[in-house]
């Protein structure tokens, strides 16, 4: 069971790192925009999304990652016995 979380961890942390570069990609296209008030609110909002979202895969990678090694050294363990 900690096998099958730590992998779903680690697929949103790869949906949400592709929906960071995703945004990434927008605000690119937004800026050559002529500059106006709801301009500038789509580039800080999607500026604060990016790095939100990288963070939060970020976090779900790390642990995802030590979810899956836990479960190897457990099952190590468990053969050495």
């Amino acid at each position: 069971m900690n096998k099958f979380i730590a992998a779903i961890q680690l697929f949103a942390s790869a949906l949400l790192s592709i929906a960071a570069l995703a945004m990434l990609v927008n605000i690119i296209f937004i800026i050559p925009r002529p500059e106006t008030i709801s301009v500038v609110n789509a580039l800080i909002g999607g500026g604060v999304l990016v790095v939100c979202l990288a963070a939060i895969a970020r976090v779900l990678f790390k642990k995802g990652l030590a979810g899956l090694r836990q479960d190897e050294l457990a099952a190590d363990s468990d053969e050495g016995n």
